[in-house]
């Protein structure tokens, strides 16, 4: 019973961490119905970020998460309007093949700039040691993960519902050209997107690196791959879907790796892919809605 929780506990602070990463890639396409499939590189530049601001310039540990999150979201806005905004209104095709290349192109940037040496995220000294709960001990890490990523997607909520931005996204993902019409600036709103999503997928880069501590460039193709399907798993799209699908993308690996094989965790995880896909495709809090063409 206790391996269990540990499991359970476990599963809930990586979890955690793909629902940060699976909020980026429902945003994007809530709005413009694209599959940003760089935004796993975005979690590797977030770990990068955050390492070189604790390792070079010696900023402490919060400083350099809100360091990371401000040049990933000022990256995410140079990516939508670089390489995505000429696409707009191209066949998905391109976009998807575009969204490709920009993931290639970061991971070998970074890649040649920092070499492929994976480098050691540096102990935290504050978040060194856990909480004991009968035989239970839930690191510092582990609580300081699940609390950002609390507080950040319930502040991304607050966002989306109750403020002027929100209503633009919102009415940006209903209708493109009404909201031109009502006055919305539908680019700088898409923009802005990106930065939010961006900036959560790097904190999501920095709690992952302080977790398993090594920081490399292709570090973020698993991570982004589990998270895409725990925001299709939650119902792409929906922001309360993508929290519910990292949130059991987690524990269904954890769960794989303590009862099973790690060796398998993969395969059961890209497997509960399939089988949304086949029977749910529209997640398990989205909704089936027919296009008319």
């Amino acid at each position: 019973m206790n391996v269990f929780v540990q499991q359970v506990i476990n599963g809930i602070h990586v979890g955690s961490i793909y629902a940060l990463i699976a909020l980026g890639y429902t945003m994007v396409y809530g709005i413009v119905r694209l599959i940003n499939f760089a935004h796993g590189d975005i979690l590797m530049m977030g770990a990068y970020f955050g390492l070189f601001s604790i390792t070079i310039f010696n900023l402490p540990f919060g400083a350099a998460i809100i360091v990371a999150m401000l040049v990933c979201a000022v990256f995410g806005m140079l990516i939508d309007i670089i390489a995505y905004k000429p696409l707009r209104n191209a066949p998905r095709i391109s976009a998807l093949i575009t969204a490709l290349g920009v993931s290639l192109f970061l991971e070998n940037l970074f890649r040649v700039l920092f070499g492929a040496e994976p480098k050691k995220m540096p102990n935290v000294s504050s978040l060194q040691g856990h909480i004991s709960i009968g035989v239970i001990k839930i690191s510092y890490v582990t609580v300081l993960t699940v609390l950002l990523s609390i507080i950040f997607m319930v502040g991304l909520q607050f966002i989306v519902k109750k403020t002027k931005i929100g209503k633009a996204m919102r009415s940006v993902s209903e209708d493109k050209e009404a909201a031109r019409l009502m006055g919305v600036n539908v680019n700088k709103t898409i923009s802005i997107t990106f930065a939010l999503g961006s900036a959560l997928g790097a904190l999501g880069g920095v709690l992952y690196s302080v977790a398993y501590y090594q920081v490399e460039p292709y570090m973020g193709m698993m991570p982004g791959l589990k998270a895409f399907v725990a925001a299709v798993l939650g119902g792409i799209g929906i922001i309360p879907g993508a929290m519910l699908g990292g949130f059991v993308m987690g524990l269904v690996e954890s769960l794989s790796i303590g009862y099973i094989s790690q060796s398998w965790s993969n395969a059961i995880v890209f497997g509960i892919l399939i089988l949304v896909l086949l029977f749910k495709p529209a997640g398990i809090l989205g909704k089936n809605v027919r296009e008319k063409v």
